[in-house]
């Protein structure tokens, strides 16, 4: 598929994109507008991660991004939401506090975000600020708690050592002053004494002081570098954000769904669609025929129109495909019904007449006739009826039309056999003699995809013109038909797009791209070019009230 194909498809159903969007974003918008609004305040925590000399860079990287996953989960922990929630004096359970906190590590940083969220703005920041207060005595009360009984050990000793040596040391006073010589050597003993006691008081007290200097390089605590503030505005619902999104959403769905009946709708669509199935050449391409009030053709009621162009190009085309061998009979059938081939039939044997060709249009529906409504003519006598007389006599069928040149025979009365009829040497005979009566014969039969009656008479007939109608006729039915018409040794000289709407009529092959070049409000009846001062006044043509616009002719 072309870009120019790609641009006519979005064109066509665009109104189908609009309101995917507008539905989308709209409810997007109306279900956001709906919801609570909710806030969420954050603080960030600096890890002080315990110094250590005797490990490479990679453990300590390692060991870093261990101790914050280590401390988001803590963070988050029973003991820290239910100290929290006494401190707060809040009537919330620990689980659905730990819902509504998100704690996350900062990469390759030694911080940590806490988030808390909750429709009260004021709540979220007072939790956020709370939790980080709670953990950090949490964790420091738990980091000391592995040295809490060494040090208490010492302090036992230290308190033992210090009383022995007041003791000891009272002892020596109660010596006096002089030390009587009988008493010398109870002094030298005390003296010992104390220094023993002593050396042990100072050993002890070093290995106290190295304990606190140990537990001081091995604790690591957190730090709040940045406490929570009071959000302004929610986080979510983002209104805007949301509508933006479910547009554009929409809209990629409406796409796809464009997509999805194209791929499965195997109607034609356009001239490039049947090349590739067949190598029966597009020679028109008719818009949407209308017929007025008295029943008379839209070529002959509006003869400068675009439409009415239209025609008179068919007209050439099917001039130039009888230049080595002149088309006196034409056939026109389709592959399935309403798809307008009586219409096209009517209004092509006009244009002709109006070229100054004698034209005959007969009518070889013998089962639905319709001919004779566009025509404006009863069907009280015609083609049925020269079944049944020997000699036939063409006089009292044909019957003319306003145009001198221009003669019609209707189909007549419905006969129980019409295959059997249009296929019999007496037709043969009948369109032989209408032929030597006119310069070319018009005739309009049964749709070919649903009855044999056109299989009949194309092998009978110069050349056969094909009807379809886009979007409407499927490609295999027009396979199907071309291969039967082939098979009866038909003569197929091109296909009609019929009933192709105004807005896409540019798409197919060019030959509506200058649809408003005619204009119906200058020129002679063959489309002349429109004067200046009327060449933008053709856009009206289609712009009528309902009431101004010729009655639509449902197509057979």
């Amino acid at each position: 598929m072309e870009l120019r194909q790609y641009a006519a498809l979005i064109k066509r159903w665009l109104w189908l994109i609009l309101l995917g969007t507008i539905l989308a974003a709209g409810s997007a918008y109306f279900v956001s507008s709906m919801q609570v609004p909710v806030y969420q305040a954050s603080t960030t925590l600096l890890i002080n991660q315990a110094p250590s000399e005797k490990v490479s860079d990679y453990t300590a990287i390692l060991t870093s991004e261990r101790l914050s996953r280590t401390y988001a989960e803590m963070l988050t922990q029973q003991p820290v939401l239910e100290e929290t929630i006494e401190r707060l004096d809040m009537s919330v359970s620990s689980e659905d506090l730990a819902a509504t906190i998100d704690v996350q590590p900062v990469r390759d940083t030694q911080l940590l975000t806490v988030s808390v969220e909750h429709q009260s703005p004021a709540w979220a920041a007072a939790v956020a600020n709370m939790l980080v207060e709670v953990f950090s005595a949490h964790n420091l009360a738990l980091q000391e708690s592995r040295y809490a009984e060494t040090k208490a050990s010492l302090q036992i000793e230290l308190e033992r050592l210090q009383g022995q040596i007041h003791s000891i040391e009272g002892a020596i006073e109660d010596l006096g002053e002089p030390v009587p010589s009988h008493r010398l050597s109870e002094l030298s003993r005390l003296q010992t004494d104390l220094s023993s006691y002593r050396q042990s008081y100072t050993s002890v007290l070093q290995s106290y002081e190295s304990l606190r200097i140990a537990e001081a390089q091995s604790v690591s605590n957190v730090v709040q570098v940045e406490p929570a503030t009071v959000p302004v505005a929610p986080i979510r619902p983002r209104i805007m954000t949301n509508t933006v999104m479910a547009a554009v959403v929409g809209a990629m769905i409406a796409v796809g769904l464009i997509f999805l009946i194209e791929y499965l709708d195997d109607s034609v669509k356009s001239p490039e669609e049947l090349a590739r199935v067949t190598d029966i050449p597009v020679i028109g391409v008719i818009r949407d025929v209308g017929k007025s009030v008295d029943g008379s053709p839209y070529a002959d009621e509006h003869p400068r129109s675009p439409t009415a162009e239209a025609f008179r190009t068919l007209r050439s085309h099917i001039e130039f495909s009888g230049v080595n061998q002149p088309i006196r009979s034409l056939l026109i059938t389709s592959p399935g019904p309403n798809e307008g081939k009586s219409t096209i039939a009517a209004n092509l044997a006009v244009v002709m007449a109006q070229g100054g060709k004698k034209v005959i249009l007969m009518d070889s529906d013998l089962r639905r006739p319709r001919m004779h409504r566009i025509m404006g003519i009863p069907n009280r006598i015609g083609l049925s009826d020269l079944f049944m007389h020997e000699p036939f006599d063409l006089q009292g069928v044909l019957r003319p039309w306003r145009k001198e040149n221009l003669l019609y025979m209707a189909s007549g009365g419905l006969p129980p056999n019409p295959a059997e009829l249009l296929g019999s040497e007496r037709m043969k005979m009948i369109i032989e003699k209408v032929v030597s009566e006119s310069s070319i014969v018009i005739i309009d039969s049964p749709p070919l995809g649903i009855v044999t009656d056109a299989a009949v008479i194309a092998a009978r007939v110069d050349a056969v013109l094909l009807v379809i109608k886009p979007k409407r006729t499927p490609l295999g039915a027009v396979v199907h038909v071309v291969e039967q018409l082939q098979r009866a040794d038909a003569h197929i000289i091109g296909i009609v797009m019929n009933g192709v709407p105004v807005r896409d009529a540019g798409y197919y092959n060019g030959y509506y791209r200058g649809y408003y070049y005619y204009s119906s409000y200058g020129g002679d009846d063959e489309g002349e070019l429109a004067p200046r001062r009327n060449r933008r006044r053709p856009f009206r043509l289609f712009s009528r009230s309902r009431e101004q616009e010729p009655e639509r002719e449902r197509s057979d």
